[in-house]
């Protein structure tokens, strides 16, 4: 007898990043050498002094269930740490410990959204955005992030999109997949439209230090008004390099928290009690390692930026924060799909199609610059000689 497949899966989207990279193994599996610049991971080890207070609760035994709410002490932590860097001031009671920020994304809209609710949500974007209201059956409405407006949003198209049915709106800086930073503007802009239309704000803050140059991370929490009617995600994957151990955040007036614990205690109970102990350390002990990062991952951004605008047929903005670049190859006149095809298997470097993050990423490729410094001299390297065949073959079309 065959599985009768629930409708609500037609609409649910495999990662596209994840295919880039299964293929990518398969071929490492095969013998070949491949520089991977898609997956978001950072290639740093996570910081000893986290890894050892794990180490040190699972010697003492702390081995069992937490609070469904998360061990205290951290969510106390959780709460310093948005006051002392975001300007945002949280008691631990409106914090909810999740099991990474893809659990955290689905506890939020499972239980803000109902079917037919509509849901803003930035073009291009991570893909769980969009997945995850179409399983609930709601709708995301894609509002642009353009390379020419610098990836802020068009207030005016905003506000034009919102309809009666309108009940939340996604904001993702710094942003996945452009390295863009919303600024204080603009955050005020859509701070205001929040407020005139009753909407609630879901501010995926996860890149928070990860920054270049002389940007500001600004948290749309610690705007006047809108602690009240915004989520805030945060987690521990990026900026302390702890991608598999899955610990991430939620930050919501403690009512909302409350509704979140019920989809959270039905999914995972609790993170892992062991991993909490590691992330009370990582917020409490940090000293220099996130700047350490940083500074290395500003140095790769640089050459890698370098690479890209000195190569003829690609080019990009400069991202600002997170740790990657999207690359605009609209002029070699094919699909971003092939373009990523091509370059995994002639050049041996997995980047991501640009349409895998919504409409307006075809004709870019997404580049993580989360790896060492030698791959990406080696990776650029044969980005280069890669869009060099392509022009070859294809012959370059003007946009």
């Amino acid at each position: 007898m065959g599985f009768k497949i629930a409708d609500r899966m037609k609409g649910l989207v495999p990662s596209g990043i994840r295919k880039v990279n299964e293929k990518a193994l398969a071929m490492e599996r095969a013998g070949e050498t491949v520089i991977h610049f898609e997956i978001g991971r950072p290639d740093f080890d996570t910081p000893e002094y986290i890894k050892e207070a794990c180490a040190e609760s699972l010697k003492k035994g702390e081995v069992f269930y937490t609070s469904n709410f998360g061990d205290m002490k951290l969510r106390e932590q959780v709460a310093e740490y948005l006051e002392r860097q975001n300007h945002i001031f949280y008691k631990a009671e409106e914090i909810l410990i999740t099991a990474g920020l893809s659990e955290a994304v689905y506890d939020v809209l499972c239980a803000l959204l109902d079917a037919g609710d509509e849901i803003l949500v930035p073009d291009p974007v991570w893909i769980n955005y969009l997945n995850v209201p179409k399983l609930l059956g709601a709708e995301p409405v894609c509002y642009d992030l353009l390379e020419e407006n610098g990836y802020q949003p068009d207030i005016k198209q905003l506000e034009a999109l919102i309809t009666d049915k309108t009940k939340a709106m996604v904001i993702n800086t710094p942003g996945n997949p452009t390295g863009s930073i919303f600024s204080r503007k603009t955050l005020e802009e859509v701070a205001a439209l929040a407020e005139k239309y009753d909407l609630a704000i879901i501010s995926d803050e996860i890149y928070d230090r990860l920054l270049y140059d002389d940007a500001e991370h600004v948290s749309i929490a610690s705007l006047p008004g809108m602690k009240e009617r915004t989520v805030t995600f945060n987690g521990f994957s990026k900026a302390y390099s702890m991608t598999g151990w899955r610990l991430g955040y939620v930050a919501a007036p403690s009512e909302l928290i409350q509704e979140l614990n019920k989809v959270h205690q039905h999914i995972t109970v609790c993170a892992a009690s062991f991993v909490q102990k590691a992330g009370i350390a990582a917020l409490r002990d940090e000293s220099s390692e996130v700047e350490d990062m940083v500074k290395e991952y500003q140095r790769r951004r640089d050459y890698a930026v370098q690479v890209i605008n000195n190569t003829p047929g690609i080019h990009c903005l400069s991202p600002k924060g997170a740790f990657y670049i999207f690359i605009n190859v609209k002029s070699l006149g094919i699909p971003s799909s092939q373009v990523v095809e091509y370059l995994l298997e002639h050049q041996k470097i997995a980047l991501v199609p640009g349409d895998v993050f919504g409409n307006n990423g075809a004709g870019y490729v997404r580049m993580s610059f989360a790896n060492s410094y030698e791959n990406i001299v080696e990776g650029c390297r044969r980005l280069a000689e890669g869009i060099i065949e392509l022009r070859m073959q294809t012959g370059e079309k003007e946009v």
